[in-house]
């Protein structure tokens, strides 16, 4: 897999604040910018990235956005991980059911990310943390 120059480097940020998941959104609008994401396609991603990266300081107590660009073949895309060494996800099955919340989000927190994005992965521990792995492809 060869990168052109144009793709942007990888790299992270940590998510500690509310001000880190509006700039985790900034960072993801940028590169799905960079890699020439459709405007549909970049708002799916953003979505998402917002998403996560807010459970992720609500719920995870904080951590880290990773992100890495692909390219396989023709494809070019973004995948994004989140990571937290909160209380973990005790019923994942449950978590991702549409509309269940934990009291304290809209309920669309894991289950409409996952419908937003190419590919969806989920790392999780009681007591040690959770991992959220997506990946969209343009």
């Amino acid at each position: 897999m060869s990168m052109t120059s144009t793709t942007p480097p990888d790299g992270s940020m940590l998510l500690i604040t509310e001000r880190d998941i509006v700039a985790s959104r900034q960072t993801v609008r940028k590169l799905t910018q960079e890699l020439k994401f459709s405007l549909v396609d970049q708002t799916k991603m953003i979505t998402a990235a917002s998403e996560l990266s807010r459970n992720t300081v609500v719920y995870g107590g904080g951590g880290a956005m990773e992100w890495v660009t692909l390219t396989q073949g023709t494809k070019i895309g973004l995948r994004l991980a989140f990571e937290d060494k909160g209380p973990g996800i005790p019923n994942v099955e449950q978590a991702l059911t549409d509309g269940w919340t934990s009291g304290r989000g809209m309920g669309i927190g894991l289950s409409g990310s996952k419908r937003l994005v190419n590919e969806f992965e989920i790392k999780t521990v009681v007591g040690e943390g959770t991992r959220v792995t997506i990946t969209r492809w343009k």
